[in-house]
């Protein structure tokens, strides 16, 4: 008995999906996963809501699907991180990645942060699977760049940790910075900043802290 072949999505099956996600991108990073609704991300996409259920089985398919494409592209940098770089470049390289996205892809941090706040509960097989493993290592790589003496010594994990809260504040705040900076972009003055507190707090022997 022959083999059944799976049919290949259309090309305006591929697009509506693409718009779904897209929508429910906007809807969910700024209702959340409990404030969003099936219409809103059908008003969003110009679908009707039978429309969406026709390629999805309801919003937790449609959130768990957001999330897991999300989490390749926010794991990228942190992958990106050369073992045999030179260790600082390296670093400071990362922190301007992050803050790129943070620029680039406001929707995708807010979405991240939103479901974190709500304790991970689609994300945490992700988290364990694929950012554990990950992080680990990296925090072993920056170790051994300590331990060779090639950046001072702190601690990798709140290294990272650090890297991650002061660049992604510039996406999940985004509305408080606006109005304290009055609307200006922060991008290259933040950029700035950044470089020079990670490159004086990881230069061996430079105590000194960015004005």
């Amino acid at each position: 008995m022959a083999e059944q072949i799976q049919k290949k999505p259309s090309r305006i099956q591929q697009r509506n999906r693409r718009k779904i996600l897209d929508a429910a991108l906007d809807v969910f990073s700024a209702h959340g996963f409990r404030g969003a609704t099936l219409d809103q991300i059908a008003e969003q996409a110009g679908l009707s809501k039978p429309n969406i259920l026709y390629y999805f089985d309801g919003k937790e398919e449609i959130h768990v699907t957001v999330l897991s494409q999300l989490m390749e592209t926010w794991l990228d940098p942190l992958a990106g991180l050369d073992p045999k770089g030179d260790p600082l470049t390296e670093i400071l390289t990362y922190v301007q990645r992050k803050l790129e996205m943070s620029r680039d892809l406001p929707r995708e941090s807010r979405l991240f942060a939103n479901e974190i706040l709500q304790g991970a509960p689609r994300m945490d097989p992700h988290l364990r699977a694929d950012l554990k493993p990950l992080f680990d290592a990296r925090c072993a790589v920056i170790q051994a760049w300590m331990d060779a003496g090639k950046l001072a010594q702190v601690d990798p994990r709140h290294l990272i940790f650090s890297i991650w809260a002061t660049t992604q504040h510039y996406a999940d705040f985004q509305a408080q910075i606006d109005v304290l900076l009055e609307g200006q972009e922060p991008t290259d003055t933040a950029a700035q900043f950044l470089q020079t507190m990670f490159r004086n707090l990881l230069t061996p022997g430079q105590n000194s802290t960015p004005a």
